[in-house]
């Protein structure tokens, strides 16, 4: 059980598969535990051509039929709804590993996940541009004050004035620009976050 678990963590992160092996390990593994927990994992099955590289220094040669007899058993631990909404939650691609029998539930479980993760970006996306939209304006604002002390104080030189003019003009257009663009992207905000909100309404309708 412990096996099976860290092998789905990692599979989800990406960060299972090091086929690199010692000799005492090529020497003494069990090629249908190495199968097995490379099913687990979502592992490709060409991934025992690592192991036969890494192992072939040794003069040692996966055992291909208990290999693959492990890693399909382990493949049915892997091909589970469960796993296949999480990888799609966590932006994951689903590689079409699961046997003909699974693969329908794995499949639907993976795009109810992957649903979940898109309208999750685009809620983020929403929300970051009209925060950056929001920051910008402010620091404009900031930057426009700073600017009329320049224009009034009566030590500004001619040239100095020019300049701060014509930047003030150029800021008070993106000014209001942005202004113009608020509306919009609150409303796209709004509107991200609340097909987010139906669409985990739904998910949790149907568990």
């Amino acid at each position: 059980m412990r096996t099976t678990s860290l092998a789905l963590i990692l599979a989800l992160l990406g960060l299972g598969g090091c086929a690199a092996m010692s000799k005492n390990e090529c020497l003494t593994v069990d090629w249908r535990t190495v199968g097995y927990e490379d099913g687990v994992a979502g592992r490709s099955g060409d991934t025992i051509g690592r192991y036969r590289t890494a192992c072939a220094d040794y003069g040692v040669a996966p055992s291909l039929d208990a290999y693959q007899s492990g890693r399909t058993a382990g493949l049915r631990e892997y091909c589970r709804p469960q796993t296949g909404f999480r990888i799609g939650e966590s932006g994951g691609e689903d590689a079409g590993l699961c046997p003909a029998d699974l693969a329908p539930a794995f499949t639907a479980a993976y795009q109810a996940g992957r649903e979940l993760y898109r309208r999750e970006y685009r809620a983020r996306s929403a929300a970051s541009r009209m925060e950056s939209a929001t920051r910008e304006i402010a620091s404009i604002e900031q930057q426009l004050t700073s600017l009329t002390f320049v224009v009034i104080d009566p030590q500004t030189t001619s040239e100095q004035r020019a300049h701060a003019l014509i930047e003030t003009r150029q800021l008070a257009e993106r000014h209001e620009r942005l202004q113009a663009e608020l509306p919009e992207l609150e409303r796209e905000t709004q509107q991200a976050d609340q097909e987010l909100g139906e669409y985990r309404a739904q998910l949790a309708s149907a568990n």
